[in-house]
């Protein structure tokens, strides 16, 4: 939350510089936001269902080797 206010406040102060100095933003407002938010779900996105959690320890990577690996059949 502090990093987005952070963000958030220095994006105002460029904002307040901008219009002092009578600069227009370098993209069209709304397609600048457009583009974030596109950003933001395709991150939100990938790490929902391409990555694959870190393994922890020793034991939490026996017990994913033996779910990938499915029963076994004895001889």
């Amino acid at each position: 939350m502090k990093t987005m206010l952070i963000s958030f406040a220095v994006g105002l102060a460029v904002g307040v510089v901008y219009g002092l100095l009578r600069v227009k933003s370098p993209a069209p407002p709304l397609v600048a936001l457009a583009g974030l938010l596109g950003m933001v779900w395709g991150e939100q996105l990938a790490v929902r269902f391409l990555v694959k959690p870190p393994v922890s320890s020793e034991a939490d990577a026996v017990k994913v080797q033996a779910r990938n690996l499915g029963p076994r059949a004895e001889p």
